[in-house]
C-alpha cells in the first residue's frame, strides 16, 4: 500500500471505528510504529484526525469545525478535477446558484467564458473571484457573515433564496451518505443549504469521497433531493452502489 493510499484507509478507520490506535495499524499494515506516528501527525495538521496517547481520533468527535484556509489545503487535486467537471454541467445561459465552499470554489475558478450566467452566491470570497468575469452576472442575497466560512447566512439570506428558482443549484457539503443524507457542522449554514435545494431545478453536489460517511451536526438534505454527484474517483463501490439505487447519477473524476 502507498503512502497516500495508507492515510485514507487511517481516516477511513478512524471515522468507522471512532478511534485507531498505533499499535495496531503498525501490526495490520507491516510497518514500524514511528511510520504510523508519523502518519497520524500529518493528518493531524491535515485537520483529518486528532492525535491522543496511543492512537488518535477523527476530527468530527470533536465536533471541531476547520476553517477556510485549512479546508482549501484538503484534497486540492481531487477538487480540481470534481470542479472543472461540474462546470461541464452549467447551462449554456441562465441562472445557477454556487454554495459556499472550498470544492465549489474550483468550480468558479473553471467557469467558461462563453457562457451568460446570472450566478447567486452567498461566499464573499466566490462573489469576489466572479465580479470581473465577463458574462457573468454576480448577486448576494445579504445576510450575517459567519468568520470561519466567509459565507452568509440567517434569515435575510434564507429570505433571498426563497424567492428564487435557478436552472442549477451546485451545492457542497461536511459530509453524505445514503443513510444520514447530506451534514455539515453549523445550523445556520444548514439552513441556507437547504434554501438553496429548493431553489435549484437541478440540484449537483460537489464533494469529494472522504466525505462520504461522515455524519456532523446538522442534516439539511437527503441524498435522494441530489440529481447529480460531482465527486473523485476514490468512491466507495458500496457507497456508489447506494447512491445510484436512490437515484443519484454519478460523476466520478
Amino acid at each position: 500500500m502507498y503512502g497516500p493510499e495508507r492515510l485514507r484507509e487511517i481516516v477511513r478507520r478512524a471515522r468507522h471505528d471512532g478511534r485507531v490506535e498505533v499499535a495496531i495499524l503498525a501490526d495490520e499494515f507491516g510497518i514500524t510504529t514511528e511510520t504510523v506516528r508519523r502518519d497520524l501527525t500529518r493528518l493531524e495538521r491535515q485537520g483529518m484526525l486528532r492525535r491522543v496517547h496511543g492512537g488518535a481520533l477523527p476530527v468530527e468527535r470533536f465536533g471541531y469545525e476547520l476553517d477556510l484556509e485549512e479546508r482549501m489545503a484538503l484534497h486540492q487535486d481531487e477538487k480540481e478535477r470534481i470542479g472543472a467537471a461540474a462546470a461541464e454541467l452549467l447551462p449554456l445561459e441562465g441562472s445557477v446558484i454556487v454554495d459556499a465552499g472550498t470544492t465549489t470554489a474550483r468550480l468558479v475558478d473553471a467557469l467558461p467564458s462563453n457562457r451568460e450566467l446570472v450566478v447567486t452566491t452567498n461566499s464573499l470570497p466566490l462573489a469576489r473571484e466572479m465580479i470581473s468575469r465577463p458574462n457573468v452576472t454576480v448577486l448576494m442575497p445579504g445576510g450575517r457573515v459567519r468568520p470561519l466560512t466567509l459565507a452568509q447566512v440567517d434569515v435575510w439570506t434564507q429570505r433571498t433564496l426563497a424567492e428564487l428558482h435557478v436552472d442549477v443549484a451546485f451545492i457542497a457539503a461536511n459530509g453524505m451518505s445514503a443513510e444520514h443524507g447530506l451534514t455539515t457542522p453549523d445550523i445556520a449554514e444548514a439552513e441556507v443549504k437547504r434554501a438553496m435545494i429548493h431553489a435549484g431545478a437541478r440540484v449537483v453536489l460537489l464533494a469529494d469521497s472522504s466525505k462520504v460517511g461522515q455524519r456532523h451536526f446538522v442534516r439539511f438534505g437527503e441524498m435522494d433531493q441530489v440529481d447529480v454527484l460531482v465527486t473523485d474517483d476514490g468512491l466507495d463501490e458500496h457507497a456508489a452502489a447506494e447512491f445510484r439505487d436512490i437515484g443519484v447519477e454519478l460523476i466520478c473524476v
